[in-house]
Formats: C-alpha cells, sequence, structure tokens
C-alpha cells in the first residue's frame, strides 16, 4: 500500500466518532433541550398573555362604541325571545331548534364593533364550546353591569354615570367554571355575593402564568394576580375581591 493512500485512510478513521464521543453529544443536547424548552414555554404563554390582553382591550373598546349608541348605557349581558329559540347575548346571537341544538351563529351585541371573532377570544382557552355553544374564554361583569332582565332578576344593565370608579370597576376578565368536577366554559361573571341564579363561583380563571387578564370601565387592562376564594380543588379558579367591591359600581 503506497504510503500516501496510508495516510488518508488513517486520518479518516480519527475523524470518526467513536460510541462514547456520540452518547457525550446526546446528553449534551438533551441537557440543552431540557434547559432550553421550558424557557420557549415560558416565552409562549406570556405571548398568550401579551395578546390576551390586547383582545380585551380592544373588546373594552367595543363596549364603549356601544354605550355611545345607546345613552351610555351598557349592553345587557343575555336576553331571549318569548320561547326561548334566541339567544341574544354580548358576545353571541344564537338561534337554537327545538332539540337544544345551535342552527344560527351571529355576532352579539358588541360585535358590530368589534369586527372580529379573533379579538374576543382568549388564545389560552381550551374550552372551545359548552353544551353547544361557542365559548371565548372571556366573562362580562353581569352581576353589576350586564345584569339579566328576566325572573328572579328583573334588573336592566347599567349606565356609565352609575359607575363612580371606572378604573377599579372589572367589565370582563377570564374565565372559567366548575361543572361536574371539570372546568366548563363561563360568559357572565359573577361577583362573590351575587346570589342571583344560584352562585357558581369563584368564577375568575388565574391562567396565564397564575394570573387573570381583566379589563375595567375605565377601557384599561391589566393582569391581576390578587386571588380570594380559591377552589381547593381548582385553585386557578377565584373571585377578584374578597367582597363585591371590584365588581359593584359603587
Amino acid at each position: 500500500m503506497e504510503k500516501g493512500v496510508y495516510l488518508l485512510m488513517h486520518h479518516r478513521a480519527h475523524k470518526a466518532f467513536t460510541l462514547i464521543e456520540l452518547l457525550v453529544v446526546i446528553a449534551i443536547i438533551a441537557i440543552l433541550a431540557a434547559i432550553l424548552f421550558p424557557v420557549f414555554a415560558q416565552a409562549r404563554l406570556k405571548a398568550q398573555q401579551t395578546t390576551c390582553l390586547s383582545n380585551l382591550k380592544q373588546t373594552a373598546l367595543g363596549f364603549r362604541m356601544y354605550n355611545q349608541d345607546y345613552d351610555e348605557t351598557y349592553p345587557m349581558a343575555v336576553y331571549y325571545n318569548t320561547d326561548y329559540t334566541v339567544e341574544t347575548a354580548w358576545d353571541y346571537t344564537i338561534t337554537w331548534n327545538q332539540q337544544y341544538k345551535v342552527v344560527k351563529l351571529q355576532p352579539g351585541l358588541i360585535g358590530a364593533y368589534t369586527k372580529s371573532n379573533a379579538v374576543s377570544s382568549c388564545p389560552a382557552n381550551e374550552i372551545k364550546e359548552q353544551w353547544g355553544r361557542p365559548y371565548t374564554g372571556y366573562a362580562y361583569n353581569t352581576s353589576y353591569i350586564g345584569c339579566i332582565p328576566d325572573p328572579p332578576e328583573f334588573r336592566l344593565p347599567a349606565t356609565e354615570s352609575a359607575i363612580t370608579q371606572p378604573s377599579d370597576t372589572v367589565l370582563m376578565a377570564d374565565s372559567a367554571m366548575l361543572s361536574g368536577g371539570s372546568r366548563a366554559g363561563n360568559n357572565y361573571l359573577r361577583a362573590p355575593l351575587d346570589v342571583f341564579y344560584g352562585y357558581t363561583g369563584p368564577n375568575v380563571h388565574f391562567r396565564h402564568l397564575g394570573t387573570a387578564t381583566v379589563a375595567y370601565c375605565d377601557g384599561h387592562t391589566k393582569a391581576a394576580k390578587a386571588k380570594y376564594h380559591p377552589r381547593t380543588e381548582a385553585p386557578d379558579l377565584a373571585d377578584l375581591s374578597d367582597d363585591d367591591s371590584a365588581y359593584d359600581l359603587q
């Protein structure tokens, strides 16, 4: 064998990975992945939170525009026609058949102002439907602002002038509730002391890195950290205040 050919083969043999070297490389990659994957997941969750804040801000603006067209009065949370086949709500207008299946879906009372279903849905919301009804992940302050003009409440929506501290009064928030031991959709935010319709709270969902995205009546949004009355079986469900102060108009 010529000397040049031998040297070339010898050189190539030393360039090959041994099994130990290959295992070391795999171990290093695994360690880097273990370090970086949580960072990427955290970044994704943070991006969802930022999007959610923007969505609620635009949705709150839709409420303000609605109010301007209706004598500074907020929309009803929900009302029905006489045979309860049409549900007109703040988020959707739904036509049901006699078997309670959705046969027609249209924008709700503020749909004409938001113009997009995308801004009305939380990107971290994993509950897309509840009893056939689409679910955005957000709930409207029904206890004190939207109200429901049906028995047993007989209350009409609030006016802007009735809200004395708009920067501290919740308009909307990330929401869910427990039903049958699992999380279910909740479109109507209830205050801690609300007794109408059987309180199903706490129903603020702290799903964004331990915080809940909240929109206030003055239009600003924030990530709320303070939790009150967290559910033992679902600690990410809680209230925004110990009493009704975060929800009340006064």
